[in-house]
């Protein structure tokens, strides 16, 4: 297990952006997707904001991603 408590951690580095994915377990026992975006803005400060998808939304999520890459080319 990872040092945040994931059962499953990875890091994407872009520039001044770090994207932090993981999969976790909520108290109720269900595992759900973590995606945290870490930056620096411009004045050096630190600003993080995170999204969690739960559940079956976690298929429909992971289609959204792969259309929405494959419309980048």
């Amino acid at each position: 297990m990872a040092a945040n408590g994931a059962i499953y951690s990875t890091m994407v580095r872009a520039g001044r952006t770090t994207y932090f994915v993981d999969v976790k377990e909520a108290k109720n026992g269900n595992k759900f997707i973590s995606i945290s975006e870490s930056r620096i803005d411009g004045e050096n400060k630190k600003q993080r904001s995170t999204v969690r998808i739960f559940g079956d939304t976690v298929h429909d999520f992971r289609k959204a991603i792969d259309e929405a890459a494959s419309a980048m080319g």
